[in-house]
């Protein structure tokens, strides 16, 4: 499977700048061999075996977390390839781990957040900020155009709040 995903990679890397996705017959190869990498794996995946007699609680039955990873996998398929349809979905989720780590770095310096509110407060900033960077505009700009009652509004929510008006 990561030998797959690394080549999906590529391939991405590969496309000319103006492609905003795989080409279709590629994208159901590349689908095509992600699926029989799940088959595969669900064959061989290892049980759980307890020498402990099974508890008697509700839910389901503990899994192995390859199966966990498995099931996750094949579920949420459309979800995980989602950088092959558009390649504005990035590939990976460092971009996520960079947004949280500024939540977590305040909660370290500080010891806590003091109220619900104020946490719902910094995160807004925070996630607004986050926006604003990655649709490339000027920060301190944008601050100051929400304080004046015209927010910046990113170009895909624009569409959105257009068309349903």
């Amino acid at each position: 499977m990561i030998r797959l995903l690394l080549e999906i990679k590529a391939a991405m890397e590969e496309a000319p700048p103006e492609q905003q996705s795989l080409l279709p017959d590629l994208l159901a190869d590349l689908e095509a061999r992600y699926d029989a990498i799940l088959e595969a794996g669900l064959q061989i995946c290892p049980v759980l075996e307890s020498s402990d007699p099974p508890p008697k609680k509700r839910g389901k039955p503990k899994q192995h977390p390859v199966k966990n990873l498995l099931d996750h996998l094949q579920v949420l398929k459309t979800e995980t390839l989602a950088f092959l349809v558009d390649f504005k979905v990035p590939f990976d989720n460092n971009q996520a781990e960079r947004d949280l780590r500024m939540v977590k770095l305040k909660q370290k310096i500080s010891g806590c957040f003091h109220s619900g509110c104020g946490t719902d407060v910094f995160c807004r900033i925070h996630s607004y900020i986050s926006t604003t960077r990655k649709n490339e505009q000027r920060v301190l700009y944008v601050l100051q155009m929400a304080l004046t009652g015209s927010p910046f509004v990113p170009p895909i929510l624009q569409t959105r709040l257009s068309s349903t008006a």
